[in-house]
């Protein structure tokens, strides 16, 4: 048994492979037939093998705009690299091996082994999508992979490149027509040729040059070549409305139903490419396919017109927002320099605040200890002053009796002279009969009696005098030091309600300049809070030690 073996670069769509979309050439009742080997998504895939590679490469960078952000977009909206590639192999046609006989199913058991070798084969070839359709004419495997290289010295040391994906696993290219894919191909269809071997199978080659395609086939890469420009001109527009994120949503809504449409076009191309015959029956139903084509490229040519002119439309309004991102910008970094600004006047006021707040709290205990001393002090103040007025009085007395004294002296000189004036106190003459003895017994001696007792009592009289007069002195002087005590201690009195008057004006200036309420506020909770402390030591005095 011989079979041609068909290898062919896919357009790699999601939703035809997986059947998310039924083309006009799938038999649904048999998709069930189909087996599919994996499915991952293609974003998940591009973070598992790049994203370590894209911190170490952002990393070196030392210019911000020398970075990436997101590798899988950086790759989707460049040009030198694909996304992903893929590649579909085939056995035979559908009228030596058509799914619907033993020949599908012996050609479907070969595609399943090829496969399962197809990744350990090829390990620079991320395989993240494949499929094996039993639901067309012909049995046919869908690879889809991503190539990568690690260690490389340019870019992220692991990035995509199917290029050197290919060089790494023996594939260096040469002519022209001998490229890295080409060569790759080539081994991969030997591959498919030996497990083909091994179920009895042998490959049968035919040239593949276009001179010797058919007309039919001819038209029909023409038509591919032609979807392969409206995809590159779709991706382009693609591009394009991506970058005006969310506010164009909607209309990439409809570009998503535009590539629908496309998807069909592409489906009804690639039933043209499987629907090989040589029999004039099937040429005339690919010249049917043709005009078919034709329409739909005709179709797509004037939804590519409109979808430039709305590119067009799409390119003033991403201007428009671009104008208005940057107005919002400068708005933005104005109102940040302000919010700045506030912050910044706030924390100087919220700390003159706790300064006015520590001081004030420190001029109310102040105050209070002050007002507390100045009662004592009043009150010390009024004793002074009834003692002062005691000791006035008590001078006043000690004055008039320091009078009395000297009216006393004064009466004392005065009954001094009125003894050598009084009759009584003169001594009398001898009479002329009188003798010595009895002048001397009879009238002498009394009178000198009379004078010792007089003088007696006078001496006892000034002895007294003297010592009050001492007594009255001293007296006098502790009165007088009292008295110049507790004027120093008026003055003192003086100067402190003075001082106190003083902070009581420094309070009032710091409540105009704060507010009397604000101040009156962080008086009453710097007073709860002592209340508060004080319950707690209170407590704590109470049940601390229990």
């Amino acid at each position: 048994m011989e079979r041609t073996i068909s290898a062919m670069i896919g357009k790699g769509s999601v939703n035809h492979n997986t059947r998310a979309f039924t083309a006009k050439n799938v038999d649904s009742n048999r998709s069930s037939a189909n087996f599919h080997f994996c499915n991952e998504d293609i974003k998940q895939v591009y973070h598992r093998l790049f994203d370590e590679a894209l911190e170490r490469y952002n990393a070196k960078q030392k210019r911000k705009d020398r970075m990436i952000d997101n590798y899988y977009e950086k790759i989707r909206r460049g040009k030198q690299e694909k996304l992903f590639h893929e590649v579909i192999f085939q056995i035979g046609n559908k009228d030596d091996m058509n799914a619907k006989n033993e020949d599908g199913l012996l050609a479907k058991r070969i595609l399943t082994e090829f496969m399962d070798e197809f990744q350990a084969r090829n390990p620079n070839l991320y395989v993240f999508s494949a499929h094996l359709h039993m639901d067309e004419e012909t049995p046919h495997l869908h690879i889809d992979f991503v190539p990568y290289i690690t260690g490389s010295k340019r870019g992220l040391d692991t990035r995509v490149s199917l290029k050197s994906a290919l060089a790494a696993e023996g594939f260096t290219g040469g002519t022209r027509g001998a490229t890295e894919l080409n060569q790759w191909i080539a081994s991969e269809k030997q591959e498919l040729a030996t497990v083909m071997e091994r179920y009895g199978v042998e490959w049968l080659q035919k040239g593949t040059h276009e001179k010797h395609l058919s007309v039919l086939e001819f038209e029909k890469k023409e038509r591919a070549r032609e979807v392969a420009e409206l995809d590159s001109q779709k991706r382009e527009i693609s591009s394009v409305v991506a970058q005006l994120g969310e506010e164009v949503s909607v209309k990439k809504q409809e570009l998503q139903n535009v590539t629908i449409e496309k998807e069909l076009a592409e489906e009804a191309t690639q039933r043209a490419k499987e629907e090989r015959t040589t029999a004039q029956q099937e040429r005339t139903t690919a010249q049917q396919e043709k005009e078919v084509l034709l329409a739909g490229n005709q179709n797509l040519r004037m939804e590519n017109t409109r979808l430039e002119s709305r590119k067009d439309r799409l390119r003033m309004e991403n201007h428009d927002l671009k104008q208005k991102q940057l107005q919002l910008q400068i708005d933005n970094e104005e109102l940040e320099q302000r919010n700045e600004d506030l912050q910044y006047k706030n924390s100087k006021l919220k700390n003159v605040n706790d300064l006015i707040s520590a001081d004030n709290h420190t001029l109310e205990q102040r105050n209070d200890s002050l007002k507390s001393d100045n009662q004592a002090l009043r009150q010390k103040y009024n004793d002074l002053q009834q003692n002062n007025v005691q000791l006035e009085k008590q001078q006043n007395e000690l004055k008039s009796h320091i009078e009395q004294m000297v009216q006393s002296e004064q009466l004392l000189q005065r009954d001094v002279r009125k003894y050598d004036e009084a009759p009584e106190w003169q001594l009398p003459e001898p009479g002329a009969f009188a003798s010595a003895k009895s002048f001397r017994d009879k009238v002498v001696m009394p009178f000198v009696n009379k004078l010792k007792s007089l003088i007696k009592n006078l001496t006892i009289q000034c002895v007294r005098m003297k010592e009050e007069v001492l007594q009255l002195r001293k007296e006098k002087k502790r009165l007088s030091e009292d008295v110049e005590f507790y004027k120093g201690k008026i003055k003192d009195m003086s100067d402190m309600t003075e001082l106190l008057q003083k902070k009581a004006d420094d309070l009032e200036r710091v409540k105009r300049y704060v507010g009397a309420e604000q101040i009156d506020t962080i008086v009453r909770k710097v007073k709860e809070q002592e209340r508060t402390e004080q319950q707690i030591r209170r407590y704590d005095r109470s049940y601390g030690t229990r």
